[in-house]
């Protein structure tokens, strides 16, 4: 019996680390389009951000240093790892602090640079960090209180929806993963449009199968967020799934319409709306 469900997790990793990426081009690839039919333009195929990826891989390869790849891959291998952790539902107080790593292992890769845009970009990723990472541990904590448990096993195993008792910590969590995915007016480390100061800050010095391995593991990231915000919907989960593909074409929406902020405000905006909002849930559910 152990090596059956010893073969049936090891299916349900290959079949995760395949079918995520995949899953996380496509959505790549749609918020593409609608970005375009937003801004009135045709836009590119859905299977553009495919091409543009084996188009990456075979560049030259190009560093500035040795370390620049060790970086990059470490950026990947964390974010692997969260997304087996969670199709397992193992920790997700562990999941929040690898998925952490991953995004310290692409800041010392921009750092360990000469060029002023790639510093000054990983500069600002480490702020949004400092933003949302206070969010995302509160939002474990209510999951805890309401769980009695950091397993997400324990949110399948509970009938009643963590969106009735989490609501405010669900907004603040929608409101951190527009920083969590860099978009607009949370753009400051990088852009997808292109159309900062910065060039493309963070990854401005990164190149070929470098880039192709960034843009790989935001695809990873993007599944398990949208695989986050599921979990406050998990049963039943088709109903978590199209409510994490409603918020996710509000984070185009608001990438669209929206103007940069500096990162001053969005740091006052984050911690006192944000992580107030977040308390102010928590506080209640203690006094409940």
């Amino acid at each position: 019996m152990t090596s059956i469900l010893n073969l049936q997790n090891i299916i349900t990793i290959i079949v995760a680390i395949v079918a995520a990426p995949i899953i996380g081009g496509f959505l790549s690839g749609v918020d593409r389009i609608i970005s375009a039919r937003m801004q009135n333009r045709y836009g590119p195929p859905i299977l553009q951000p495919f091409y543009d990826f084996f188009k990456l891989l075979g560049k030259e390869r190009i560093t500035v240093n040795q370390t620049q790849m060790v970086y990059v891959l470490g950026h990947l291998f964390f974010s692997i790892v969260c997304i087996v952790m969670l199709v397992l539902k193992q920790d997700l107080l562990m999941i929040i602090f690898v998925l952490a790593f991953s995004s310290v292992s692409l800041i010392m890769g921009a750092m360990s640079v000469r060029s002023p845009y790639s510093k000054i970009g990983a500069q600002r990723e480490l702020i949004q960090m400092m933003a949302y990472e206070p969010v995302l541990l509160l939002m474990v904590v209510g999951i805890y209180m309401t769980n009695k448990s950091f397993m997400i096993s324990s949110i399948f195993e509970n009938d009643r929806p963590l969106l009735f008792t989490l609501p405010l910590v669900f907004l603040t969590f929608i409101y951190v993963l527009t920083i969590k995915l860099r978009k607009s007016p949370f753009d400051f480390s990088t852009s997808h449009h292109g159309h900062q100061e910065l060039i493309k800050g963070l990854t401005t010095e990164f190149s070929g199968p470098q880039l192709a391995i960034i843009e790989l593991t935001h695809w990873y990231d993007l599944v398990l967020l949208l695989s986050l915000i599921s979990l406050f919907f998990a049963k039943p989960i088709w109903v978590g799934i199209i409510i994490a593909l409603v918020c996710y074409f509000l984070e185009m929406l608001i990438d669209n319409i929206s103007a940069r902020i500096t990162w001053k405000l969005m740091l006052k905006l984050t911690w006192v709306i944000g992580i107030g909002a977040a308390m102010t849930n928590i506080i209640w559910l203690y006094l409940k």
